[in-house]
């Protein structure tokens, strides 16, 4: 399941989260909080999901950081990056064997980040025309706050695209990369497993797309009617998680 707009909105827990998680948990269910934000590692997310009431172990959560690290040490095991990121992403690369450099890298690694540097975007720049291969970890344009939008990863791609010819090769949602490397990571199988989450563009098709039972809540940012927009639909609509507490069964 994604977890802002399906767990939580502005870090408060939503209505019946709690309870759709514990049912989760009780019937031995397997489940992976999933996230394209490549900010925070496991530990940071699982703190900051228990400060907002909603008990998550860190092993259930998978991040666009994660997957990015799994994708590259299968791709070029022992490698370097370049990284414009934080600890989720760094952590994960160090984790996976990969050494950051600022010479000559196999990858510049682009992810989300509080302030990005204009020295590093420039960097970044001239690592790929020089031959470093790009990679981001995800393609939201933006970010929610509470103040409002602000520009995301696929915002300085986007940037970093203009100025170089490169598109990059984004590995979180909706790529249903990610969706496989979340799958593995709790042995689970498609036919088996739902994806819930609030955005038809990444959640929704990324679910459908690996062949899972795609479940859209109300919660966040579609509404019903924003649905009909899209060449896809779930395949099913429920006002929010804690429609589906009754449907968990004994794993």
């Amino acid at each position: 399941m994604d977890m802002d707009g399906v767990l939580v909105h502005e870090e408060n827990a939503l209505p019946g989260a709690d309870r759709f998680l514990a049912r989760l948990s009780a019937t031995g269910t397997p489940f992976l909080v999933l996230t394209n934000n490549s900010i925070y590692t496991r530990r940071d997310l699982s703190a900051r999901l228990r400060a907002s009431g909603i008990d998550v172990p860190e092993d259930s959560i998978w991040t666009s950081a994660l997957a990015t690290a799994r994708f590259l040490e299968n791709q070029r095991p022992g490698g370097s990056a370049f990284v414009i990121g934080e600890a989720g992403l760094t952590t994960a690369l160090h984790e996976a064997g990969y050494t950051l450099t600022e010479r000559a890298p196999d990858y510049v690694v682009l992810g989300e980040t509080r302030t990005y540097s204009f020295e590093r975007i420039t960097q970044a720049i001239r690592l790929i025309v020089n031959g470093a291969r790009f990679i981001a970890t995800n393609p939201d344009n933006t970010g929610p706050t509470p103040d409002g939008p602000l520009p995301a990863t696929g915002s300085v791609a986007a940037l970093i695209s203009r100025a170089t010819g490169v598109e990059p090769y984004y590995v979180g949602k909706p790529n249903p990369l990610m969706m496989r490397s979340a799958l593995n990571a709790i042995d689970a199988h498609s036919e088996t497993t739902a994806m819930i989450g609030d955005r038809m563009d990444t959640d929704i098709v990324s679910g459908l797309e690996a062949g899972l039972e795609a479940i859209l809540v109300l919660t966040g940012v579609t509404t019903r009617a924003d649905t009909e927009r899209y060449p896809f639909r779930a395949s099913r609509i429920v006002e929010s998680v804690a429609d589906l507490v009754e449907e968990v069964r004994d794993a």
